[in-house]
């Protein structure tokens, strides 16, 4: 017997074998999806950021011409430095930063002239200079930055993060990639699954079309009425399960979630991607041009639960700047520096910045030296990524690298350093993240990483 009174609550836990209860709780759930937890279990403690937003600069951007000035490079122009570093490729003297850098916020944190509009927020970035990589070619690279292993297939920090957290929005898939042109180097790898369920793989989305028929395509049918494909996925659906009763196979799952995900996506997807939404005097603000249009696409997607947005810079490997370094530099700064900017104020307006981690980088970063006069090789001895607003104690560098800029000599970085950091700031614990596979239980950082505390808010 209950005792009297008892609240609805009590009733339903203790009735029926506390039926009632289970019941409520998918009700909630789906009422407030930001309380349902994925399979990895939730986040271990209070999280700092329910989302990320990476810009990605690939093909590596240098550091020395962006957030990490080295004046010694004026002195040695031209001159070999005095180090046994070995790059990719033969390399010839100093060679100084065409750009100017100036001194930002009551922070005073240096940035170079090409990011002038992103530097106005230089009091909540944090600038880590001691990044290393563990060889300077793009594709390991990529891996490395992206999924935590640069030789074996694995899940990519954006299917870790939904696997642990879950979505916010059923309706739309929690892990999206951009990139204007068509795929980066390593293509769909960059996001991939891995070992973890299919369902975990980042979605991608070109936003160099302006038509929600070519951004997400094959949503909607051109032969049924949005009635007949509901009838049609539920047979579907009876017949998939069926099938994979009798079978141990997660793919069929993921089969069965995508066509789910692809039939809700008809409606929140034309909702979410429609810029015209927006009141004007915002998309000036972002800019009519691509970078403009995906920024603004990404903030939409993040107030509407997506929780891992990454922003490529366009196909292939654009900072890949081997020569006329200061001219593609400075025009691939010039794309991006206005929309970054505007995005970190726009977020900071709609009470977003605090739980929003925006995470800017490539995958390596460009030697001090020359290559061929007048650009640079790739360096994974020493780089820059910076980060900011969800629990980041911004205006600061950390770490350094040593007076030319070639190698990290103060509190060197690893990538698996930053995914730790990245995980701690959702609210996971990178070591309790784990999924079973082939026997053992995998992780994101392997067996490696440190969460930077010192950037910690």
């Amino acid at each position: 017997m209950l005792p009297l009174p008892c609240s609805r609550r009590e009733l339903l836990g203790r009735s029926a074998m506390g039926l009632g209860a289970l019941g409520l709780a998918d009700v909630l759930a789906r009422e407030q999806p930001a309380l349902a937890a994925g399979p990895g279990g939730g986040p271990h403690f209070r999280p700092r950021a329910k989302r990320v937003i990476h810009f990605f600069l690939n093909g590596g951007p240098s550091h020395v011409d962006t957030f990490d000035p080295k004046p010694a490079l004026a002195l040695h122009a031209g001159k070999p430095l005095p180090t046994t570093l070995t790059t990719e490729r033969k390399t010839g003297g100093a060679l100084p930063s065409a750009f100017s850098f100036s001194r930002y916020g009551e922070s005073g944190l240096p940035v170079s002239e090409i990011f002038a509009k992103t530097a106005a927020h230089a009091d909540d970035i944090a600038v880590i200079r001691s990044m290393v990589a563990d060889v300077p070619n793009h594709e390991p690279s990529l891996m490395l930055m992206n999924c935590g292993n640069s030789a074996q297939a694995r899940p990519s920090v954006g299917a870790w993060t939904l696997y642990g957290l879950g979505s916010e929005n059923e309706n739309l898939p929690g892990f999206i990639a951009m990139c204007p042109g068509g795929m980066p180097i390593k293509d769909a790898e960059n996001w991939q699954a891995g070992f973890l369920p299919g369902i975990y793989q980042g979605t991608f989305v070109d936003p160099q079309h302006t038509t929600i028929e070519k951004l997400i395509e094959n949503t909607r049918s051109r032969h049924a009425t949005t009635a007949i494909q509901r009838d049609q996925l539920d047979l579907l659906a009876s017949l998939n399960s069926e099938h994979a009763a009798d079978r141990l196979d997660p793919r069929l799952e993921a089969r069965i979630t995508s066509f789910e995900l692809a039939f809700r996506m008809q409606t929140a997807a034309a909702e979410a991607f429609d810029l015209s939404r927006e009141p004007q005097w915002i998309r000036d603000a972002y800019g009519d041009h691509v970078h403009g249009r995906q920024t603004l696409m990404a903030r939409r997607l993040l107030e509407r639960g997506v929780r891992y947005v990454q922003l490529w810079h366009g196909a292939g490997q654009p900072w890949d700047n081997h020569s006329d370094i200061a001219n593609a530099h400075r025009n691939l700064a010039g794309q991006i520096d206005g929309p970054i900017a505007t995005l970190m104020a726009d977020l900071k307006a709609r009470g977003m910045f605090e739980d929003t981690l925006v995470v800017w980088g490539g995958e390596f970063g460009r030697t001090p030296t020359s290559e061929g006069g007048s650009g640079r090789d790739h360096n994974h001895y020493g780089f820059s990524v910076w980060m900011a607003g969800g629990g980041i104690k911004g205006g600061q560098a950390y770490g350094a690298t040593d007076d030319f800029g070639f190698q990290a000599v103060d509190k060197p970085t690893t990538v698996h350093d930053l995914h730790a950091t990245i995980l701690h700031l959702l609210g996971m614990d990178h070591e309790r993240l784990t999924y079973r596979y082939a026997g053992r239980d995998f992780r994101l950082t392997d067996v490696h990483g440190r969460v930077i505390r010192e950037i910690v808010a």
